[in-house]
Formats: C-alpha cells, sequence, structure tokens
C-alpha cells in the first residue's frame, strides 16, 4: 500500500493530477477540497493515497489532508459507495459539513450531490452515523498551502464544466452551474467551487 507521495506537481486537470515523484509520474484523483489546497506547477506537495486494485486497473486517490483520506475510507465501506461516489462526496462537501448533515439528518442536503439518489442519502445517515466520533477527532481539514500560490488556467470555465462533469453532472448541468460565475481572476477551482457551492444549497 503506497501512504503517501511527496513530489512535484506537474499536471492538474481536476479530479486528476500528475505527481513526479524522482521521475516517476503518479497519475492521482483528488476530491476538489484537495485542488483548492494546491500550489502552482513544478512546485512540491504531498499527498495521502489510498489505493484502490481493480481486475482492470490500479487507482490511485490523493488527499491534501489526512482527515480527508479518513473520510473517505469510511465512505467506501458503505454499501453502494464506490471511491467514485465517495470522490464526489467530499467534492461537493468539506468533511465538517458531511458530518453535519450526518449528524442533523439532512438526507436532503445530501441528495443534492450527483450520484446520491434518496435510498443511498438514508443508507449514509443510518451507517455513517456510529462511525462519526472516530472521525470527528480529525474532522478538521487545514490547508496545505497558501491560497495566493495557485496558478490560473488558460480556460478556467471550460476546465471546471470538464472537472464537473467528471464528478458526475451531465454537460448541459454543468454548463449551467458554471454560466452566471465571472471568470476574471479565478482559477479553474475558484470555479468549481463557486459552482458546488450554488448546487448544494
Amino acid at each position: 500500500m503506497i501512504g503517501f507521495l511527496r513530489g512535484k506537481l506537474v499536471h492538474k486537470a481536476p479530479p486528476f493530477l500528475i505527481l513526479d515523484v524522482n521521475g516517476v509520474g503518479y497519475e492521482v484523483e483528488a476530491p476538489m477540497t484537495t485542488f483548492y489546497d494546491l500550489p502552482a506547477l513544478n512546485q512540491e506537495i504531498k499527498l495521502h493515497t489510498h489505493l484502490v486494485v481493480r481486475e482492470d486497473a490500479h487507482i490511485l486517490f490523493g488527499f491534501s489532508a489526512e482527515a480527508e483520506r479518513s473520510l473517505f475510507r469510511t465512505l467506501i465501506k458503505v454499501n453502494g459507495v464506490g471511491p467514485k461516489l465517495a470522490l464526489t462526496i467530499l467534492s461537493g462537501q468539506s468533511a465538517e459539513e458531511f458530518h453535519r448533515c450526518i449528524h442533523d439528518n439532512d438526507t436532503q442536503a445530501l441528495v443534492r450531490l450527483p450520484g446520491v439518489g434518496k435510498k443511498t442519502a438514508e443508507r449514509l445517515v443510518i451507517e455513517m452515523r456510529d462511525r462519526l466520533p472516530e472521525l470527528g477527532e480529525s474532522s478538521a481539514v487545514t490547508s496545505a498551502h497558501e491560497a495566493g500560490s495557485r496558478s490560473v488556467v488558460a480556460n478556467p470555465k471550460q476546465e471546471a464544466i470538464s472537472a464537473l462533469c467528471s464528478l458526475g453532472y451531465k454537460p448541459m448541468d454543468a454548463s449551467k452551474m458554471v454560466q452566471n460565475i465571472s471568470a476574471d481572476d479565478k482559477t479553474c477551482e475558484d470555479i468549481i467551487r463557486l459552482a458546488l457551492q450554488g448546487a448544494v444549497r
């Protein structure tokens, strides 16, 4: 099992990034909460990782905070929740927001996330409730890098739409989510954050 990676960030296109570790490029999938913390390209970062082994692929998931990885690992133990859906949940809500939904039995907030239906939301509330105490100790997700170090992409809105589609939103819905967001002085991650905030209200 690969516990963490430390290396140079050479590519980022949510939800994928590539980390150069001593000349080996690791492709990693990460939630948007991790992308919000990423520095500019060619800077060194550390990611806490989780490896999923399937018959047709080995998929590496990365997180800027250990609390995020812990929550991810707990989510994929829930019946009907796979790694992709767990990544979508972590992208749409912070760990604190998710904990609040579980504590308050707020299934309505959960079903606003793509891929989470009523039954899945109810199952999350029931199965995660007993696991929240062990997660509560590390629920505060801290930023690994200063926001000012993020880089601006050439076409942040298109990058954001592509990322939202990768997270499970339909292309038309993704376009509507970002259409009223000004791209001036905003990174792709900024636009995705605003779009997701609007989607879960």
